[in-house]
């Protein structure tokens, strides 16, 4: 196996990646993000790096002997002025400034090619696990009526438009009527969103209508950036009074996907994956 050097932002999924190399005997190498990556990825041989710390990411990757890296986790987009880059960051900023005004997918990207560029081989979270993707079919053991399926068509059609302008990856749809969609706030918060909306529109816990859908953008780097649910979706979404959650099979990643399941059969919620 080619060591893994895991580039950790914050969140669950980089601690799954961790686990599931530890479990398979993978080499590891963590490379924990200053400000995001979490305690949980402390027991792990690697290193603390800032975010504009470019040189020393790679040159600690380098000398730990990683041949691939997997980007994970959550990383806000830095206030470019504030920043404290090394040299190699430093060269590399004018360059992630431009990127970043096209767009998140765009400095994605530019990230993406400077690793290849020093030799790596970029993996993605689904590529490492690969049963981390959300599968063809239903995930659980609810289902949706006629009515949530024409709603979560719409609301993956809705996901996918606002994709393509690059605004969000996530949108909410009840009984035909689009009632969010994502921006830079996240899912949880576009959840809380919809859980202010008047009852008649969302449905309520134990009489819920409405659908969330998540896809990824066309022009996405699906190596580092594919849309996840895990546990807190699903009780966000419940807690807004919606009945299901859609996504792409294969494009969409599901964390803890046991307590995803037993969470969305507790409370009523399907989980379904479509062809893409």
């Amino acid at each position: 196996m080619k060591k893994l050097g895991l580039i950790a932002g914050g969140g669950g999924l980089p601690v799954e990646i961790a686990e599931h190399c530890e479990r398979s005997g993978r080499p590891l190498f963590v490379v924990r993000l200053k400000g995001f990556a979490g305690g949980d990825l402390a027991p792990y041989a690697g290193a603390e790096v800032g975010i504009a710390e470019v040189g020393k990411c790679i040159k600690a990757l380098k000398r730990a002997g990683c041949e691939a890296v997997c980007l994970a986790g959550n990383v806000a987009r830095p206030d470019f002025s504030s920043l404290v880059p090394d040299l190699q960051g430093l060269k590399l900023l004018p360059k992630a400034i431009a990127a970043a005004r096209q767009g998140d997918d765009a400095l994605l990207r530019l990230l993406v090619d400077v690793f290849e560029k020093e030799g790596f081989e970029v993996e993605g979270a689904h590529e490492v696990m690969d049963d981390l993707s959300l599968p063809l079919g239903y995930l659980g053991g609810r289902r949706g009526a006629d009515e949530d399926l024409h709603d979560a068509q719409r609301a993956l059609d809705v996901a996918r438009a606002v994709g393509r302008l690059d605004v969000g990856q996530a949108a909410v749809v009840a009984r035909g009527l689009v009632l969010a969609v994502e921006a830079q706030e996240g899912t949880d918060a576009m959840l809380t969103r919809v859980a202010g909306l008047p009852a008649h529109l969302r449905g309520s816990p134990g009489a819920g209508r409405g659908v969330l859908a998540k896809a990824p953008k066309p022009i996405q780097e699906t190596r580092v950036d594919l849309p996840t649910i895990g546990p807190a979706t699903v009780e966000g979404v419940a807690r807004a009074g919606l009945v299901g959650i859609v996504g792409e099979a294969g494009r969409l990643l599901v964390l803890d996907r046991a307590a995803v399941i037993a969470r969305a059969d507790e409370l009523g919620v399907f989980i379904l994956g479509v062809d893409a």
